[in-house]
């Protein structure tokens, strides 16, 4: 599995992957992603400041899409709850979806295990990995949680007026207390 940065030329890509994710949740009846968000705009902003990224199988076929934000993400002021590590050195995990021709490969496993280990090893100066998902996704949920990151509060109408997601964080390097 690659990650490779997305150029405005893979846009339409992009807007396929997270159509057809917007999609699966709405098959599964999950009202995220079900509004205008994520529209063109957050991708081509998220592409403008490097922040989106293709997922690649080992077989070179794209096979998802997401984007890792850096600090300040400011959807997480109003958090309801108290982050692991009070730190301004983190990036988010956002807009994380596999194509559904690509699902049941283990791709969204390997997609954050890819990530975990590249900021863990080449990234020294981000100390925590932040995400949140819908309350309801709960296949998300799940895969946040196998893959180490601890609940740590929830949102409020941050993306949707009634909309309510759960927040997770991740300490990536060892802090003071640790050594």
């Amino acid at each position: 599995m690659q990650l490779r940065k997305a150029t405005m030329e893979d846009l339409d890509t992009v807007m396929d992957i997270l159509r057809d994710g917007r999609n699966q949740l709405a098959e599964r009846g999950i009202d995220q992603w079900q509004g205008d968000y994520p529209n063109e705009e957050h991708i081509k902003e998220d592409i403008q400041h490097g922040w989106a990224y293709l997922v690649q199988s080992d077989d070179d076929q794209t096979v998802g899409a997401l984007a890792i934000i850096d600090a300040p993400d400011h959807s997480y002021d109003a958090l309801d709850g108290k982050w692991l590590l009070d730190t301004d050195k983190y990036q988010v995990i956002h807009r994380v979806a596999i194509h559904s021709k690509h699902a049941g490969n283990g791709y969204a496993s390997q997609l954050f295990e890819s990530v975990i280990d590249y900021i863990k090893n080449n990234r020294k100066d981000i100390k925590s990995l932040r995400i949140d998902t819908h309350e309801n996704n709960k296949i998300m949920q799940h895969l946040i949680t196998k893959n180490g990151f601890t609940k740590v509060g929830e949102l409020h109408g941050v993306y949707r007026p009634e909309e309510e997601s759960y927040v997770y964080e991740m300490i990536t390097q060892p802090t003071d207390e640790d050594k």
